[in-house]
């Protein structure tokens, strides 16, 4: 019988988690403001070029260094 009810509970958890858990939507990304005054995009604009770059050399230099180690 605790078996049961312990699995009863572990389901019954499980299964209000995501009503207790639930989020709050995103802002606005104007800030509620005006739609012509400022409107920025989703995200903040924020720059993904410098992270790209730097990736793209780790990967060059990592490939290189597997390289030279095979021909060793």
């Amino acid at each position: 019988m605790k078996k049961v009810m312990k699995k009863l509970m572990v389901a019954g958890l499980i299964l209000a988690l995501p009503v207790i858990t639930l989020a709050q939507t995103p802002p606005h990304p104007n800030g509620g403001n005006a739609p012509g005054g400022g409107n920025i995009p989703v995200g903040g604009g924020a720059p993904i070029d410098g992270g790209i770059v730097m990736l793209m050399i780790m990967g060059a230099a990592y490939g290189s260094r597997k390289i030279y180690q095979l021909k060793k």
